[in-house]
């Protein structure tokens, strides 16, 4: 059976690198384009490949993955080519859509592949910025409100498909003086009411559904005055197996902007994850004061964080693209790119985690400047453009899956 679909999703690879056909620049190592394990396979990534072995061989249980980053994440251009790939291997499974945000609240952008809509007055604050109240969680950011009025709604497919739905819909929010509840409305009038829970408010729907209201209620306003509600996420889920998909960016996160969330360890129980993708370095590598140990010491005790909820789970490290700094109107290379690739890869020895190394992959010091010749970067030598986040997200989507086939391979192939 497991040679069988090993064979299968080769097939299907290599069906997928086909179509993948990349233009890349010719200082790209595309050789380099593995998941590499400096301290071997670890046993926290045997379980999730394990794990990814009972949904695809039996089409049983929940794989659940989190990718956390900065604004590379938040734009969601090459994680949402992540989803989608990933969608396709749960061939015909119908798992959830996982964790957003409704960036769009917060005045700020919004992944192009959900629409949001919003009423009334909101505040927002960013853990990029170090603004910790009202706390936030997961996501590192917050929308909050004291209007009566406000509201916001969310589709989860903008694009003319009807791919994803949910039946239970996890609000991530705090009502600071318990006088302000949450309510959905779905379809034209149809009001569901929460329950508490510990991360916020779980919503039970009679039906699937892929859009929703989020209104607010407000108790004993005359006598008491005004209440604010605080959301920090939204988890949409439904009751079926698959992998999930769950991608997280602020836009100039760096690693101790996520430590300052004091909600993250609760939230992160909702998400429970099997896989942490981590994105997050390139704002901290930015800072002129930029060290190795620093760095190290940050991320130790965000990974400490998510252990604590996820003891089991894998660990990946995307390491930073090459950028550049804008210094006295020119452009010159940030040679912090170096310090900080070394730093992933001992981080990775320490913690046994994966490495996809994107710095190396580009060309290594200097390389963005030609990535953006070739138009796949944006002009400020740190971002990239759409095109140029669509052959990223190809190319991890292809270690990524080239890897778990490798291990299937290595470890029994003949397991009937």
């Amino acid at each position: 059976m497991r040679l069988l679909t090993v064979i299968l999703l080769s097939c299907v690879f290599c069906a997928l690198s086909a179509q993948n056909e990349l233009s890349l620049p010719e200082c790209a190592v595309v050789d380099s384009n593995m998941l590499r394990m400096p301290a071997g396979v670890a046993p926290q990534m045997e379980r999730f490949f394990d794990k990814l072995d009972s949904v695809l061989l039996f089409g049983k249980g929940r794989v659940n993955i989190l990718h956390i980053g900065g604004s590379h994440v938040q734009a969601d251009f090459y994680t949402n080519v992540l989803r989608v790939n990933i969608d396709s291997l749960n061939a015909g499974l119908q798992p959830p859509r996982g964790f957003l945000f409704p960036y769009s609240v917060a005045k700020t952008n919004n992944p192009s592949n959900y629409r949001v809509r919003y009423g009334g007055e909101w505040a927002a604050a960013r853990n990029a910025l170090r603004q910790f109240f009202p706390s936030q969680g997961l996501s590192g950011i917050n929308i909050s409100t004291s209007d009566t009025s406000a509201w916001f709604s969310i589709c989860l497919n903008r694009k003319n498909t009807s791919r994803w739905t949910t039946n239970k819909v996890h609000l991530l929010a705090r009502s600071l003086h318990q006088r302000c509840t949450p309510y959905l409305i779905v379809g034209e009038s149809e009001v569901v009411e929460p329950e508490q829970e510990e991360t916020g408010f779980c919503f039970t729907l009679p039906h699937n559904v892929d859009s929703f209201c989020v209104r607010l209620r407000y108790d004993k306003l005359q006598q008491l005055g005004p209440d604010t509600m605080v959301v920090r996420g939204i988890y949409a889920d439904n009751d079926e197996p698959g992998i999930v998909y769950n991608s997280i960016g602020v836009n100039g996160a760096s690693v101790p902007s996520y430590l300052g969330c004091a909600d993250f360890v609760g939230d992160l129980s909702l998400v429970k994850p099997d896989l942490v993708v981590f994105a997050i370095g390139i704002n901290d590598a930015a800072d002129k004061n930029f060290t190795d140990s620093v760095f190290c010491a940050n991320y130790d005790k965000l990974i400490a964080n998510i252990r604590s909820v996820s003891p089991e789970c894998a660990l990946i490290f995307i390491t930073n693209n090459d950028s550049y700094k804008r210094i006295r109107r020119q452009y010159r290379v940030n040679e912090n790119g170096l310090v900080a690739r070394q730093a992933f890869y001992q981080l990775a020895t320490k913690w046994q985690a994966g490495v996809w190394d994107l710095f190396e992959i580009m060309g290594g010091l200097k390389s963005m400047a030609e990535w953006e010749t070739a138009g796949l970067a944006a002009r400020d030598k740190i971002h990239f453009t759409v095109q140029g986040y669509e052959i990223i997200g190809k190319l991890f989507f292809d270690a990524l899956l080239g890897s778990y086939l490798d291990y299937d391979i290595k470890s029994d192939p003949y397991d009937y």
